[in-house]
């Protein structure tokens, strides 16, 4: 569906008059990473939300009885996101966050069908990545504030599925088929980068050997309701400190390790190790959890999230043309190098110095 439609405008008209919204002025903030964009909207009274303009178009999420033959006829969403773009997943998902002490955006108003949902407007700047930036917050203050909130987080039940009404949002389990879809991202762009092919015949009998022995790892460790994109892009530092949360709505059965990961090895920007400490020991000493077990854990986990990370990049910048993805990638390669250093990927870390030499030379 267009956004620019004639009929989308006017499921938007409709949706927002019904809401109390229908006078409100619309100032476009434009397309997220997905198939999603926002659009403020200000009242005449000067009240002020967001509208969140997410039209099921994308494939469909992966259904929770579905088995591996049936994800992988579905898709990339099916296989490895487990999600989608969806307005139900949102507003269940924040509904079970707020519930918990965490604070999402308020939902004023959705309508499932249409992806379409009207929620709290927290402001611009508000992203702590911007806020750092600014000077207006200490890195370490944010960071450990940020890991404060997965201590929340770990805490919680893992819902087999939320329910509201009529509507009802699985929480699915993160896989081996998930892990290893996304890590193949790395064997099939990361040597096309260094000017080869995709990794084929006995080196990529060889690359799966050592991807499984890594998931095997991973599939043994603890697992905990994972956000999965939590980054200081998608966090807010609002009024007190408190930390407002975006882009949940991909949440899965997954493992404490992924979103630290996401949070410390940021391909975005260059966080100081002060920080990258403070928050990992903030969020070890408050959980009691064993140090040398979650490093451990955090060296797999972010290993192959580091890996689908590179891969993707390569691709975004081969395949698609988008040279930007260039600036990331020297620190997403120092990222995967950096866990690779752990003894307990020493297989791996052979492998990719062997096939991909490049990794270990990037500087970040």
């Amino acid at each position: 569906m267009d956004f620019d439609s004639s009929h989308r405008t006017a499921q938007i008209d409709t949706f927002l008059a019904k809401a109390g919204w229908g006078d409100a002025t619309r100032i476009p903030l434009g397309q997220d990473a997905s198939t999603r964009r926002y659009i403020r909207l200000v009242r005449p009274d000067a009240a002020r939300a967001l509208l969140m303009d997410a039209p099921r178009i994308e494939a469909d999420p992966c259904p929770p009885e579905a088995d591996e033959a049936l994800r992988n006829q579905m898709g990339w969403n099916a296989q490895t996101r487990l999600a989608a773009s969806r307005v139900d997943a949102f507003v269940l998902l924040a509904g079970f966050l707020a519930e918990h002490g965490l604070r999402p955006p308020q939902i004023m108003a959705h309508d499932t069908a249409a992806g379409l949902a009207l929620i709290e407007d927290f402001g611009d700047g508000r992203e702590i990545a911007r806020q750092i930036e600014r000077g207006l917050v200490d890195e370490t203050e944010a960071y450990v504030a940020a890991a404060d909130v997965l201590t929340k987080i770990d805490a919680l039940p893992v819902p087999v599925h939320l329910e509201v009404g009529s509507e009802v949002w699985p929480i699915l389990e993160f896989d081996r088929l998930a892990l290893a879809t996304n890590a193949d991202l790395y064997a099939d762009w990361l040597p096309v980068q260094a000017g080869g092919g995709a990794l084929e015949g006995k080196l990529r009998a060889r690359w799966e050997a050592e991807r499984d022995a890594l998931i095997q790892q991973a599939m043994a460790f603890p697992r905990g309701l994972t956000l999965r994109d939590f980054h200081a892009e998608n966090l807010l530092w609002l009024e007190g400190g408190q930390i407002g949360l975006l882009d949940f709505q991909d949440a899965v059965k997954g493992w404490d390790a992924w979103d630290i990961s996401m949070l410390t090895q940021d391909a975005r920007r260059a966080v100081s190790p002060e920080a990258a400490e403070a928050a990992i020991s903030h969020y070890v000493n408050t959980t009691g959890k064993d140090r040398a077990a979650f490093d451990e854990r955090l060296a797999v986990i972010g290993a192959l999230n580091a890996l689908r990370i590179a891969g993707i990049f390569a691709r975004l910048m081969i395949r698609d043309g988008k040279p930007r993805y260039g600036l990331f990638q020297p620190r997403q390669l120092s990222i995967l190098a950096r866990n690779l250093s752990h003894p307990a990927l020493e297989g791996m870390a052979a492998f990719v110095r062997e096939t991909t030499p490049f990794v270990f030379e990037a500087k970040p």
